[in-house]
């Protein structure tokens, strides 16, 4: 947890950004908001003279303090964009983020970059950031999209200000911003219908949710299940947040490959590659094939899906595509000053690609 004067600073300035202090307005006394958060006075006074050197707070002598003002005031053509996502250097991060910087360089456009490692509070510091800087939109991947977001004052002073801003992956449910995302529903479909269609019937899947994406791949692996009439056990689906991603989906993996033979399930789909291939070494551990023993999807088309001796099949994300898609619709809006009602949500379809992960179920007895 964040030092008790680092706590006091963040509320001022969400009072500051979400208009509940204006410009100019005097701030309660040192006194008042010691007793207010529950702190000394030198917590508040050192939180205070923090906002006091950053240039958000002024002092007159014998009267108090004060919000200062601030020129937000865009440039007509700051020619910088802000790009956020959750990670930049792993994964399926930097295509994205390479897609995006390639577009915009070309049309002389600077990336300010940031990350906030699937954390609301790193998302709260990296949207401060933004703030103070001149820009002339946002690209952002929202962090932890599938709860409540805890960073809504900011993107209402972007709004307020009138920066363009596009959310990429997935949007927050209480945003109605513009936003760039695969079809995660029809993926975690198709990843379920392949199994299906390989004959098996006693399917499991691990799907992280504390993001839309993995929500709505879960949403899509069930709906395959009550399309093609196959019984869902109710311990068949593993749900866990980021902070679990370690730990909790490995676990229950031992568990289900535990089971007799003719019980546990013989198709997993999981939330992406990188979970897929911890997964892989679990089921070696229980001396298991695979697609023989047990057949496994991805998601993603990651560099990993192809990285190990057993290539995954997996559901392709555009990745550099995406970043291009994003680049392009960002000066759309740039130059229009806006975007048009009907283009409030581009949804790429997803592609199933499969290799040598997954394979016919074997005839097996019993029901999972």
């Amino acid at each position: 947890m964040a030092p008790k004067y680092i706590q006091v600073k963040q509320e001022i300035l969400s009072w500051i950004h979400s208009c509940k202090l204006e410009p100019q307005s005097q701030l309660p006394s040192e006194h008042e908001m010691s007793e207010q958060f529950a702190v000394s006075r030198q917590t508040v006074r050192q939180a205070l003279g923090e906002l006091v050197q950053e240039g958000w707070l002024f002092r007159i002598q014998g009267k108090g303090t004060f919000v200062a003002t601030r020129d937000h005031k865009q440039p007509e053509d700051p020619r910088t964009i802000g790009v956020v996502t959750t990670y930049i250097s792993d994964y399926i991060f930097p295509s994205i983020v390479q897609g995006i910087e390639s577009k915009l360089s070309r049309q002389g456009y600077k990336l300010l970059l940031s990350s906030t490692g699937n954390d609301p509070e790193q998302e709260r510091q990296c949207l401060e950031m933004l703030l103070s800087q001149p820009l002339s939109g946002i690209i952002i991947e929202p962090t932890k999209s599938g709860e409540r977001n805890p960073n809504l004052n900011y993107y209402l002073t972007v709004e307020n200000r009138q920066i363009p801003y596009l959310m990429i992956n997935a949007r927050y449910e209480e945003m109605d911003a513009p936003c760039l995302r695969l079809d995660d529903e029809k993926g975690g479909f198709l990843a379920a219908e392949h199994l299906i269609k390989l004959g098996h019937r006693r399917l499991a899947g691990f799907f992280k949710t504390d993001d839309m994406q993995g929500i709505l791949r879960m949403k899509g692996f069930v709906a395959a299940h009550r399309k093609y009439g196959v019984t869902l056990h109710p311990n068949a689906v593993t749900t866990y947040r980021t902070e679990e991603k370690n730990e909790l989906p490995l676990q229950r993996a031992s568990q289900l490959l535990a089971m007799e033979t003719g019980e546990r399930p013989t198709g997993w789909v999981t939330y992406n590659d990188e979970l897929a291939v911890r997964l892989l070494d679990i089921v070696r551990s229980a001396n298991l094939s695979i697609p023989q023993d047990l057949s496994l999807v991805g998601f993603d088309d990651s560099f990993l899906a192809t990285a190990t001796e057993i290539k995954l099949t997996t559901i392709r994300h555009p990745k550099e595509e995406l970043g291009l898609r994003a680049a392009d619709t960002m000066l759309s809006m740039i130059k229009e000053k806006g975007y048009r009602e009907e283009d409030r949500q581009w949804i790429i379809p997803p592609e199933l690609i499969v290799r040598e992960s997954t394979g016919p179920a074997q005839a097996m007895s019993g029901g999972f």
